[in-house]
């Protein structure tokens, strides 16, 4: 027996009827339903239910709401496409009970996906009073407040200086992350099994504009050099301004997110859809 949660976008009706479909064929087969967490408002997610599996019904911002609140406790997450392309998510939503068989019988392999942690900390402040951590599974931003005008933004890698940019922002994502954000910055794909963070800068005013990719190990400081503030965006939602002197550190997640493969999606038939790479 398993028991499910699903994550559902509020305003794709869709998501529901799919979720009630979907619990009643489970509940059929003597398995359970644990609850149905709303990707945007709820803000308990799991709390202390016993969950196997999390299903995400939405695009690939519902999946990284899923992943978010799955991968500190390990729960294996199962995508379902609502969305437009759905990088992220595995099975079109009439294979969902098709796909649920399978996990229940074992039928399935699990992608583990480097993520990234990052903490907010304050100008003159102590670690104690550090904001967060976030788990990032996509991209941490650190971008302008202001139209028309760039952002000063001094890093160290390691603790050792780096470069001070001037730009409209520094994008830090994994190699998952690289086909999202990082890829309309124009800096490079990654597998996503790979193990990397990758430094991109978003249209900066200086000579050295090139993306960066560091080791895993090697932790990335960003801070905000005066004269003007910037903003923290963590996997597409904004969660802080930065005063200057204010930073963020970038470091390798303690947990993976797991998402489960049914092992016939690739990811480069999937590139290759999506920008049309016809054989020439």
């Amino acid at each position: 027996m398993v028991a499910v949660a699903f994550v559902v976008h509020p305003e794709r009706p869709v998501a529901a009827e799919l979720a009630a479909r979907a619990g009643k064929w489970l509940e059929a087969r003597g398995h359970t339903v644990t609850r149905v967490v709303d990707s945007i408002h709820d803000e308990e997610g799991f709390d202390d239910d016993v969950v196997d599996l999390a299903v995400s019904l939405g695009g690939d911002g519902t999946m990284l709401r899923t992943v978010a609140i799955a991968a500190g406790r390990g729960i294996p997450i199962l995508g379902v496409n609502l969305g437009q392309l759905g990088y992220l998510t595995e099975v079109e939503p009439s294979a969902l009970e098709h796909a649920l068989e399978r996990f229940v019988t074992g039928d399935y392999v699990i992608e583990e996906r480097m993520t990234l942690e990052v903490r907010i900390t304050r100008a003159g402040s102590s670690s104690a009073s550090e904001t967060g951590p976030y788990l990032v599974l996509n991209e941490a931003v650190v971008e302008k407040t202001l139209s028309g005008h760039t952002v000063r933004l001094r890093t160290s890698i390691a603790g050792r200086p780096f470069v001070t940019y001037l730009a409209d922002g520094l994008l830090v994502c994994t190699p998952t992350g690289s086909t999202a954000y990082n890829l309309s910055a124009r800096g490079p794909i990654l597998s996503p099994g790979l193990r990397a963070i990758v430094v991109t800068p978003i249209s900066a005013h200086m000579l050295f504009d090139r993306t960066i990719v560091l080791e895993p190990r090697q932790w990335l400081r960003v801070e905000v050099a005066e004269p003007r503030a910037g903003v923290v965006v963590i996997d597409g939602v904004s969660v802080a301004q930065l005063e200057p002197g204010d930073a963020i550190e970038c470091r390798e997640g303690p947990d993976d997110a797991r998402l489960v493969s049914l092992g016939h999606r690739d990811f480069h038939d999937i590139l290759r859809s999506r920008f049309h790479l016809a054989d020439r």
